[in-house]
């Protein structure tokens, strides 16, 4: 399975419009298209930023739908008033517990997926589920550019915070067991979840 991330930096005063513009316009467009598994948005409120990821069942799936959904895309970078980028990726790992309503996001990149893949199923999941408010987590990967994007969710965004530490210390080892650099670790609320992708662990 694979999935596409849009990235905007928009302006904070424009995310409830944008949040609009995602249920009423572009995730009933996406749910029409064959392949489509879903679609979220992760948003943050005091930057602007926002993430949307749709979740597809196959490659051909993702990549024959980018012609319909471009403006899409165009347009919803328009209402959030900033700039994008897109990332395609594999999905790598795929594992609820509940829903959760926080995320946290960690980038990283590192030359060997499949020793990556293996830690985190292996020791960091394990470690990472023990924590309280644990809801979800994700791990998507691009083979090309060693690329990697961990995203666990929380119940409650105090739940979030606490577990901090621990997280970071998962993270440190993590990254010494598999030699990848850590990019870039942020929060945000999860804001909307639509999301068909099975079990994948």
């Amino acid at each position: 399975m694979y999935a596409r991330s849009t990235t905007i930096h928009g302006k904070p005063e424009n995310i409830d419009a944008g949040m609009r513009f995602i249920e009423s316009e572009a995730w009933p467009t996406m749910d029409e298209i064959e392949g489509c598994l879903g679609l979220s948005c992760l948003v943050d409120r005091e930057s602007g930023q926002a993430i949307a990821t749709s979740a597809w069942s196959t490659q051909d799936a993702m990549r024959s739908s980018d012609d319909r959904l471009r403006p899409i895309r165009e347009r919803g970078r328009e209402i959030f008033g900033g700039s994008m980028q897109v990332d395609e990726w594999e999905i790598g790992v795929m594992h609820r517990a509940e829903h959760g309503e926080f995320c946290r996001v960690t980038w990283a990149q590192g030359s060997d997926m499949d020793r990556m893949l293996e830690v985190f199923k292996y020791e960091t999941m394990p470690g990472v589920e023990e924590l309280d408010g644990f809801c979800s987590a994700s791990l998507l990967m691009n083979r090309d550019t060693g690329m990697v994007c961990v995203t666990t969710t929380w119940s409650t965004r105090e739940e979030m915070q606490s577990s901090r530490q621990s997280a970071d210390q998962l993270r440190k080892d993590a990254a010494d067991n598999t030699g990848m650099e850590i990019l870039e670790v942020r929060e945000f609320e999860l804001a909307y979840a639509h999301l068909h992708v099975p079990e994948l662990v």
